[in-house]
């Protein structure tokens, strides 16, 4: 290990070098109260910023044994500190002057989400620190600029240190409150299953977006407020009493005209998966963590998924119980999305009408009798809910606007008017009473199979040089390779889709072997994780990508749309 003196001096003697004499740079050294790693430095100023890490002793950051004592608050706190840290870090960003990305000093820019992440670690035990940010080091053209490089390492970086990692600088108050927020989150998820629920939104919570593309809340929106008939009241640990809707286990329908705020709710119920942010406006809106969001999906690929419990007996005999193919159709994509949450270990499914495939949800009474049930290889999705909740323990909650349908199956109807929920589950109900049911299946369907062994992609054979590239959140690209995630909406972090393809990545070189269940796997990831870290994913500790914790249901979602699956 070197000292910070060695580095200045070593910048000193290759200012005005060609730019690779920056490779020099790389080692650690000891500044005053951390030690400044540089793990990876960039090939010229216009390629990916190098990366840097700051290593901090617990005893010295000085934050208290309990703040961080379990893993909701070690994340909620490392969430903290990271947006401290960008705060930071943005009000120095390009104030180094240079040509491309001379300057640059970043760290993940976390959402409205509290998330899991390589950028800040901070061991359960110890409370040491760990720091990952990019740095652009800078140049002129391709000629060293030390001298800017100097402000950034000894000027610019000491004070985001000393503003955003010691306790003593930190605003304990908000602190805290971080920590006290969590330990709420947490306690009403621990709630749910006691008291029979599949999710639980606050009273004056506020649910609109400012915009579509925004995830703030939406000034002056309408607060959220629960009909009496389904108010349940929690004792939280900090914030005291508190009351909302219970959205309680079996068949739930959400009705109402348009633009009053039915997809609002669901997609704040989708994301209640996740712990928010103060301020958020969804801090208490808490869904079960296992809850997947279910669509249809044209032209996705399944691989060897069982999906007769929704579609059998096709014209050309194709097998159901290990279904292919290379394009899927709405209805055919969506019940592989059923089955696959099944095979993810969700116990609740949060259906939008708007996205569904009209043919997978419901085929009416004139349909079943001009086109016989024996005609139809689709068994569509009312017919099958009931099953899923008595059978599997397995939860809907569903959007409906144009349909009735499932009104006669529905254990709570819901009504949203100009977005103020009412319960209107007898009255609808009785008006249900004038409309006959739908007939429905006499026996219940075989359980699914899962048993998908993967056996390792040739690509992967003796390859140490993976190229991988994260588009947004619409999808990871390995090798030439592409995985389309734009339709699994509970992803909410590009740095999400970026672990994903470490997943499928480390799963390829690791687990992939033809003997081994896709659930075993997913499985023996999450053991990799617990023990290691997001970062243990990455092939070498010194060049560790920007990673977020995605969910196993993810996971699973991941696999399921890798083409290069080989089953």
């Amino acid at each position: 290990m070197g000292t910070s003196t060695e580095l200045r001096n070593l910048l000193h003697r290759i200012d005005h070098k060609g730019y690779p004499a920056y490779k020099d740079t790389k080692g650690t050294y000891q500044f005053q109260g951390y030690v400044l790693s540089i793990d990876h430095v960039q090939g010229d100023p216009f390629a990916s910023p190098s990366k840097v890490s700051v290593h901090m002793k617990g005893g010295i950051a000085g934050f208290p044994k309990e703040l961080y004592c379990g893993d909701c608050q070690r994340t909620a706190l490392q969430d903290y500190l990271t947006r401290q840290f960008h705060r930071a870090a943005e009000s120095y960003a390009f104030k180094a002057k240079g040509s491309g990305k001379s300057g640059l000093i970043s760290i993940s820019r976390c959402g409205q989400e509290i998330l899991e992440r390589t950028a800040f670690h901070m061991d359960a035990k110890t409370g040491d620190i760990v720091v990952r940010l990019e740095i652009g080091f800078p140049a002129n053209g391709r000629t060293i600029n030390a001298r800017e490089l100097e402000k950034i390492l000894f000027d610019f970086l000491p004070d985001c240190v000393e503003r955003s990692l010691y306790y003593r600088t930190c605003d304990k108050k908000k602190v805290r409150g971080a920590i006290d927020l969590a330990e709420d989150q947490e306690y009403i998820r621990g709630q749910l299953g006691v008291q029979g629920l599949t999710a639980f939104v606050a009273n004056g919570s506020i649910l609109p977006r400012e915009s579509g593309i925004s995830p703030r809340p939406m000034k002056g929106a309408v607060s959220f407020r629960s009909p009496k008939e389904l108010e349940v009241t929690m004792e939280l640990p900090h914030k005291g009493t508190l009351t909302g809707m219970g959205i309680r286990k079996g068949i739930t329908l959400i009705v109402g005209g348009g633009y009053h705020g039915k997809s609002t709710l669901l997609k704040a119920l989708e994301l209640g998966v996740y712990d928010h942010i103060a301020g958020d406006g969804r801090e208490y809106v808490i869904t079960d963590a296992s809850a997947v969001k279910i669509r249809a999906e044209d032209g996705r690929s399944i691989k060897k998924t069982d999906i007769s419990m929704f579609i059998n007996d096709l014209p050309n005999g194709k097998d159901t119980c290990g279904f292919y193919t290379e394009d899927a159709s709405g209805s055919t994509s969506q019940a592989a999305n059923v089955v696959e949450a099944m095979e993810a270990g969700a116990k609740a499914l949060l259906i939008d009408e708007d996205t569904s495939a009209t043919n997978f949800m419901i085929r009416d009474e004139l349909m079943q009798r001009v086109i016989h049930r024996d005609m139809e290889p689709i068994t569509p999705f009312i017919d099958r809910i009931r099953e899923l909740y008595e059978r599997y323990g397995i939860s809907t909650v569903i959007v409906a606007g144009s349909s009735g349908a499932y009104f006669h199956i529905a254990d709570t109807i819901v009504q949203m008017d100009r977005y103020v929920p009412r319960e209107i589950t007898a009255e609808a109900k009785k008006e249900a009473e004038n409309f006959p049911a739908l007939s429905g299946l006499e026996e219940p369907a075989q359980k699914p199979v899962f048993r998908r062994c993967p056996s390792q992609n040739r690509a992967y054979r003796g390859n140490d040089r993976i190229k991988m590239k994260t588009m947004g959140r619409e999808g990871v690209q390995i090798n030439r390779e592409s995985i389309d995630l734009r339709y699994v909406e509970q992803i909410t972090d590009s740095e999400q889709v970026t672990a994903l393809g470490y997943c499928v990545r480390y799963a390829e070189k690791n687990f992939f072997g033809g003997t081994t269940p896709v659930q075993d796997v997913v499985d023996k990831l999450e053991e990799k994780i617990r023990k290691s870290g997001l970062a243990g994913l990455c092939e070498s500790p010194s060049n560790v990508a920007c990673l977020a914790m995605p969910r196993r249901q993810e996971i699973f979602a991941c696999f399921n749309r890798y083409r290069g699956l080989m089953l």
